[in-house]
């Protein structure tokens, strides 16, 4: 059995915006860059996640993404099966045919136990709990906007200032200066 980075971002995710969610929406691009996650990916696994109502999304300026439940209504197993993220240690996918036509092999029954535990801790695991243990380590979550807009809160970003020529006729004079 092996959890692929689909479930483990899936998850990573769903922890990020559980931390952030109280500040309103919260967009795919500041999940990918806090979590290193490519934007392209979240967006894959987020339309998921939406179509299996863990989370909500809302269009438009200051738009992003909600939790579709309380966070300790919504269990790890939920997340990565939303995904498409199989929970299968068998050899076989549950199907019984390990050996192809001569049936099972000697350790499925081990196998399909062990899918069974996994299961069931994944789903004893609630979203919350994660997010609580994350806080007792002292994550940082940044503060909310101390002025409410009218459109959202939309982090500020400095203008880079760049001190080129924006055209070929500067770029010439810049040349004649010399």
């Amino acid at each position: 059995m092996r959890l692929t980075t689909k479930g483990r971002f899936a998850v990573t995710a769903m922890i990020d915006l559980a931390l952030r969610q109280n500040s309103g929406p919260v967009t795919l691009a500041a999940i990918s860059q806090r979590q290193q996650i490519s934007l392209s990916y979240l967006e894959q696994l987020f339309g998921k996640l939406r179509r299996n109502d863990l989370v909500e999304s809302t269009r438009g300026p200051g738009g992003g993404y909600t939790l579709g439940r309380n966070p300790s209504d919504i269990t790890v197993s939920e997340i990565i099966m939303s995904v498409d993220e199989p929970i299968d240690a068998t050899h076989c996918g549950g199907k019984e045919n390990c050996l192809g036509d001569s049936g099972r092999c000697m350790t499925h029954e081990l196998w399909a136990s062990l899918n069974e535990r996994m299961i069931e801790f994944l789903s004893s695991v609630t979203l919350q709990k994660l997010v609580d243990d994350q806080i007792a380590k002292g994550v940082e979550i940044e503060g909310k906007p101390s002025l409410k807009r009218a459109i959202s809160p939309m982090p500020l970003s400095k203008q880079i200032r760049v001190n080129a020529p924006n055209s070929v006729f500067a770029l010439g004079n810049a040349f004649t200066k010399f």
